[in-house]
């Protein structure tokens, strides 16, 4: 417990130091204006960074202990009814159909399956005949399996097809909806419970139960998220490297945002309770992270939500870098989407939430800002360098006297507790890379979020391994050439002019390890690795 603090400790003097630094500081305006911005994007990372050192005190304080740890629920005494629930919007049959089996295997026993076929059939994506053999196919194998297929008139993409087919439950019958029963089993009882599964969510046999029986246990929480895993990063360097990059979100984040009452959905593998989602009016169609949205309708309306840290479902990540940045595109746009919403009902209803409550909802709707962090950070030392224009206005061994207990300290507290959760540094690494290049998407998402841009959702693509064309990869490729020209013009400048030294190295250091991440575009840019010899294929 105490490493989270100390890191929390060094992080708090580091950026006293660094306002100080900069407001008392003379220098001229237009070096003062470009510092401001570096004093931002290290504000920004200060904070999220006592965020996250926060939440993992919040685990050890509640728990005593670093380790995973999950409360057994009681058995049921009963079981109440389940719709299992997955939406689908044109996705692979293939992928479809093992979904589908691994709910129809699910061990519990009072569950209706039901297929949201939200594959738009109004509009011409393919060839009429390919459009029809789809349509079929999916009928057919709701068929075999034996489950109910729904469909409707399509708006509001996922979020608009949950919110229909409650109604449906509910005995709404909207416009446009079609319904086919092919379940074998005659249905006795109102669905108390819904679980959401993406199409591509394989759950253990024994998901429901234990997830049920805490629902029961407590009937003031509104949902409960479970974690995703990535099955397919065996041989995919995208999809280990995204499943990597989630951990940080899954371990900690969320046991910490559980221990205040601030656990948001993340649309997948989680189980709902139907009334708690009609009392907020259903999924909020207004975002393309509706989840994230509806998370915050539920706990302003006082519901509680929580997150239970056990893998119960497989899924598949995405399989190039096309795929993961449409998918982060999405996300981040949504995120931030949200932002707007969160300042402005916490400025007309600040009590309408706790303030820790508050404290990770902003948290949460600014994390995407990283893209613009990433970019403010890369490009200042080549200012230097180029410009001799100073940033951090500081000679080098005060650089160092306050830097480096604060990077030392917080990377080991970073490392050292995912290391508690069998991670290594070389995982965590991995996931960070895939992080750090993505963030052009980040700004560009950032912007048009800020804009009012409301995007469209879309699927991650699936089954499908591409690289991307160099032209796509531009900005990333602009920055390399930029940080290693400014690196080698920096080598020249400590032989031409030699003073100031220490200056100089510490820019032509940041120069090269940017540089060198950003090189990693070309390692996930070929996401699908040749398996080693003797293994299976």
């Amino acid at each position: 417990m105490g490493l989270p603090v100390l890191a929390m400790i060094v992080a708090a003097v580091y950026l006293i130091t660094r306002v100080i630094l900069f407001l008392f500081t003379d220098y001229a305006w237009y070096e003062k204006t470009i510092a401001l911005f570096l004093l931002m994007a290290e504000t920004f990372i200060l904070v999220h960074g006592i965020g996250y050192f926060l939440e993992i005190f919040s685990v050890a304080w509640t728990r005593g202990e670093f380790s995973r740890k999950e409360i057994p629920a009681e058995p049921l005494p009963c079981y109440p009814a389940v719709a299992v629930v997955m939406p689908s919007y044109k996705e692979p049959i293939e992928v479809v159909k093992n979904s589908l089996i691994t709910f129809y295997n699910l061990s519990y026993p009072n569950k209706y399956i039901y297929f949201l076929d939200d594959t738009r059939y109004d509009v011409q994506w393919d060839t009429s005949e390919n459009m029809e053999t789809y349509k079929k196919s999916i009928e057919d194998l709701c068929r075999y399996v034996g489950i109910g297929l729904f469909r409707r008139k399509w708006h509001g993409a996922k979020a608009g097809i949950i919110n229909d087919f409650m109604d449906f439950l509910n005995g709404e019958m909207k416009e446009g909806f079609s319904f086919y029963n092919f379940s074998k089993t005659v249905k006795t009882d109102t669905e108390k419970y819904m679980v959401v599964f993406d199409a591509d969510s394989n759950p253990f046999p024994d998901f429901l139960e234990p997830l049920v029986a805490r629902m029961e246990e407590s009937p003031e929480l509104a949902f409960i998220q479970t974690p995703q895993y990535y099955i397919n990063f065996d041989l995919n360097r995208i999809a280990r490297a995204a499943g990597l990059q989630q951990t940080v979100f899954y371990e900690y984040i969320c046991e910490g945002k559980a221990s205040k009452d601030a656990t948001f959905c993340c649309g997948t593998n989680v189980l709902f309770r139907r009334g708690a989602l009609q009392s907020v009016g259903g999924f909020d169609e207004s975002s393309v992270t509706e989840d994230f949205a509806t998370s915050l309708q539920f706990h302003l309306k006082k519901w509680k939500t929580t997150y239970i840290n056990r893998v119960r479902t497989f899924q598949m990540g995405p399989e190039d870098l096309g795929g993961y940045f449409k998918q982060q595109f999405r996300w981040s746009l949504g995120t931030i989407g949200l932002l707007r919403k969160v300042i402005t009902t916490f400025l007309r209803r600040p009590r309408a939430l706790t303030l820790l409550q508050w404290w990770e909802y902003f948290l949460s709707s600014t994390w995407y800002f990283i893209g613009f962090v990433f970019f403010i950070m890369m490009i200042c030392p080549p200012i230097y360098l180029f410009f001799n224009i100073p940033i951090y206005f500081a000679r080098p061994e005060f650089y160092f006297l306050v830097f480096v207990p604060y990077i030392v300290i917080t990377l080991t507290t970073f490392y050292w507790t995912l290391r508690q959760r069998s991670y290594t540094i070389k995982d965590l690494m991995t996931g960070q890379l895939l992080t750090f290049i993505t963030f052009p998407v980040f700004m560009k998402a950032s912007i048009l979020a800020l804009l009012g841009f409301k995007g469209t959702f879309g699927i991650t693509p699936k089954g499908m391994s591409r690289a991307l064309p160099l032209r796509a990869m531009w900005v990333q490729l602009s920055m390399f050439v930029i940080c290693f020209s400014a690196a080698v013009w920096g080598a020249n400048r400590l032989i031409y002019e030699r003073e100031p030294l220490g200056g100089i190295l510490v820019n032509v250091f940041w120069c090269l390890y940017h540089a060198f991440i950003l090189s990693s575009i070309f390692y996930f840019n070929k996401p699908v690795e040749e398996p080693e010899e003797g293994s299976p294929k």
